[in-house]
């Protein structure tokens, strides 16, 4: 995501940089509510008036931060992907690890519509759009190998499935072999292939 219209030195992204990790740690650790102008320089190493110089308000940091979150999600569900050879099993293998990745840290979901709820508020879903379609895209791709029809349709499917699901395993977690049935369906899958484990890995 870029940061202001502006040429900065080496040293001045270096410091951006620390107020966005700042930023990231406290809405990890302290949900949205928390992420403070205040509460930013006191975790990082730059005071306030300082972090108002390299950003125009709060919200383009929250937005910079959740950006790196997802980042990050989208960087371990391609890892766990690439873990296997079959594009069914690659499928599979990067849905249950995106619902881990909540699951691992149960504040996750709730700081996600937190988010969305805020962005929507103030009349700009276009930060939280940008990710959302980032993730929609790797759900396409990874059926767009699989033998199902209209992959575009049925990843926007399968993704607001999934947001929903998040908030049901935030209250009430059920264990990944019951939900991948549901998920066959919502993508067209053929039921016999939601059952079984893992797969064949890719050999290291």
């Amino acid at each position: 995501m870029e940061i202001r219209e502006r040429q900065w030195s080496p040293n001045q992204r270096a410091r951006q940089e620390q107020i966005i990790e700042a930023a990231m740690e406290i809405l990890a650790r302290d949900g949205l509510a928390a992420c403070t102008a205040r509460a930013v320089a006191e975790a990082g190493p730059l005071t306030k008036s300082a972090i108002h110089y390299y950003f125009d308000d709060m919200d383009e940091i929250i937005d910079a931060a959740m950006a790196r979150h997802m980042s990050g999600c989208l960087d371990r569900i391609a890892e766990a992907s690439s873990r296997h050879d079959s594009p069914l099993d690659r499928f599979w293998a990067a849905v249950q690890a995106y619902l881990e990745i909540f699951a691992q840290r149960p504040n996750a979901a709730f700081l996600w519509f937190s988010y969305w709820v805020d962005v929507g508020q103030k009349g700009r879903m276009e930060p939280i759009d940008r990710m959302h379609q980032a993730m929609i895209g790797v759900l396409r791709d990874l059926l767009a190998d699989l033998p199902v029809d209209d992959a575009p349709a049925r990843a926007h499917a399968l993704f607001s499935y999934l947001l929903g699901t998040l908030m049901q395993q935030a209250v009430r977690p059920l264990p990944f072999a019951e939900l991948r049935p549901q998920i066959a369906t919502v993508c067209g899958l053929d039921p016999a292939l939601s059952t079984g484990g893992a797969g064949r890995r890719r050999q290291r």
